[in-house]
């Protein structure tokens, strides 16, 4: 439920209304406004009486909130969410944040490079995989601690915040030392214990959307992620499985747009794992932004053809600077800066 606070409710009664929440099991999330203040609360409205909340001095209204994910949903905070990932880079708001960077660090040396390459171009946060999540267990599985190491250095040296991904809870603490954003792919959008556990770290995450999954149930992955504290949650389309074997995957353009309607966390878009080649890359990324994504997250290689991950869905450098020109003018259309 929400409790909407009157126009100029003291901190004091802010305080109190919190504190008879907490003591009766409610979690409690306020959302502080310019005139008006509401306080968020998840728990069983049955174990308190409304009319005595109601009642408590500076309490307007009590509202429901009806939708399964409480804490993401928009019936709870109207006003988009924008997340700060360090390094004065925010996702969400008027300016487009660009993940980009290899599938997988491979060495120091490719990492660098490319990061370099990348940022020369316009993106303003790096994206690589120190841990892999892989259909066989024979393929390139990450350089684990050591790409980690690789990926900091790299973005103090660049002044760019880092996103790469956890696949294990026994792994979350070491990837929050490096990373500035911690990703969680799609093959653990539902791994709750892994969710909870990057709830509890206290790092800004992105959330891809799972291979097969509807978006009230990757809202509700979102929600187990801020039910532990963390509201600094982007979510990511990266496409989902369909009948169509031409792509990759399916990327569902529509989800920007439906999910911005129902969440007010900010949403950007993957062309490279939605499409799984490299042509169509560049058509996808226009259709997100056109669509009002937030930022997206692409995959760059120097040498796709010898990549140990995801080769073939890798822009070279000069693809992606050329992509990032072409961008310039659809993101001004939406009234987005890139």
């Amino acid at each position: 439920m929400i409790i909407i606070m009157k126009d100029g409710a003291s901190k004091q009664e802010i305080t109190a209304v919190e504190e008879k929440l907490t003591q009766f099991g409610f979690q409690t999330h306020p959302i502080y406004g310019e005139t008006k203040t509401v306080i968020g609360a998840i728990g069983d409205k049955r174990q308190i009486s409304m009319n005595e909340v109601l009642l408590m001095s500076g309490v307007e209204n009590i509202v429901p909130i009806m939708r399964p994910y409480k804490l993401a949903s928009k019936e709870l905070k109207q006003e988009r969410s924008t997340v700060d990932v360090g390094h004065g880079v925010i996702v969400g708001g008027d300016k487009l944040a660009v993940f980009a960077g290899p599938c997988a660090i491979e060495s120091e040396e490719q990492f660098i490079k490319v990061a370099k390459l990348v940022k020369e171009s316009g993106a303003n946060i790096l994206r690589g995989g120190a841990f892999k999540p892989r259909t066989s267990p024979y393929a390139f599985g990450g350089l684990e601690e050591e790409g980690l190491r690789i990926m900091r250095k790299a973005g103090d040296m660049l002044g760019m915040p880092i996103c790469t991904e956890v696949m294990d809870t026994r792994d979350a603490l070491l990837v929050a030392k490096y990373a500035d954003v911690i990703q969680i792919g799609a093959r653990n959008m539902q791994n709750f214990k892994l969710l909870r556990e990057v709830g509890r770290v206290g790092k800004p995450v992105l959330l891809k959307r799972g291979l097969a999954s509807t978006i009230e149930e990757w809202l509700m992955a979102a929600e187990y992620i801020m039910s532990e504290g963390d509201s600094d949650v982007i979510l990511c389309e990266r496409g989902i499985r369909t009948y169509e074997t031409s792509t990759r995957n399916t990327f569902d353009v529509s989800a920007i747009p439906v999910t911005q309607e129902l969440t007010h966390l900010p949403i950007i878009g993957d062309p490279s794992h939605a499409s799984g080649t490299y042509k169509y890359v560049p058509a996808l990324a226009k259709a997100a932004v056109a669509a009002g994504a937030d930022g997206l997250m692409i995959e760059v290689h120097d040498c796709p053809e010898c990549a140990s991950s995801d080769g073939p869905q890798s822009l070279k450098p000069e693809k992606f600077d050329m992509l990032m020109k072409e961008l310039k003018g659809i993101a001004s259309a939406v009234g987005k800066e890139l």
